[in-house]
């Protein structure tokens, strides 16, 4: 979609829409906390415009930087953490690899082989990931199912080794920290759907803040606003 198009009928600037969305998912801010900020630059966005902003524009966001990340290796991490929609805790299924790279990431009502075999299948189609080496995991049970399941459907190697170590796998738990942060003043969500598209944006933004697109460095904020702008066809 043309960044012509993809803005069409909006009363603001897309700067002003990228930014509110930016600062929504990188920073643990609500959406009144917005509303308060743009005012203070004489600006009046209700904070239910500023929430249609990154339900639309959060995952176009993920879809974007997707072609522009830097590749992972081949030792995945893999674990799930708690979100809570309509008052009930859903399950966010992440990987990273041994350096702390997001690999990817889904939401799921579930948490069995089902949902694991589900995540492993998304992980391997990105463009920036490699085949597994290693995929290390906690005591979970049904991740030995679902990797036996893949095996067996040849979606990955049978070399592939699982290692079952909850030590090992504190990359991935202190990276769940950068998501919970930024969740944590939403609340909660109201719908499964909400959830998954402002999760994709905070994602998105977390991977960008940690340095893994070309062109941005870890923790860079002028080079991830640049590149936000660019890959969105908006001049600087």
């Amino acid at each position: 979609m043309s960044t012509s198009s993809l803005f069409k009928w909006r009363h603001f600037l897309p700067k002003i829409i990228l930014l509110n969305v930016r600062w929504y998912c990188r920073y643990s801010l609500s959406y009144r906390d917005l509303e308060e900020m743009m005012q203070e630059r004489g600006m009046e966005v209700d904070h239910s415009t500023i929430n249609r902003w990154v339900l639309k524009y959060a995952p176009e966001l993920d879809k974007r930087i997707r072609r522009h990340l830097k590749p992972t290796n081949d030792s995945w991490r893999v674990d799930e953490t708690y979100i809570k929609v309509k008052g009930v805790w859903k399950y966010l299924y992440r990987a990273v690899d041994s350096e702390g790279n997001t690999l990817d990431f889904l939401l799921s009502a579930k948490r069995d082989s089902k949902a694991a075999a589900r995540f492993f299948r998304k992980v391997l189609k990105g463009q920036h990931t490699h085949a597994p080496r290693v995929i290390t995991v906690d005591k979970n049970a049904a991740y030995p199912v679902a990797i036996e399941t893949l095996k067996e459907d040849e979606v990955i190697d049978q070399e592939t080794e699982l290692r079952q170590s909850k030590y090992l796998n504190n990359v991935v738990e202190q990276d769940h920290r950068h998501i919970k942060r930024i969740v944590k003043p939403m609340m909660g969500f109201k719908s499964f759907n909400t959830a998954r598209r402002t999760l994709s944006g905070i994602e998105a933004m977390n991977m960008i803040r940690k340095g893994q697109v070309e062109g941005v460095k870890p923790g860079d904020s002028v080079s991830q606003v640049k590149f936000i702008k660019a890959i969105f066809g908006i001049a600087a």
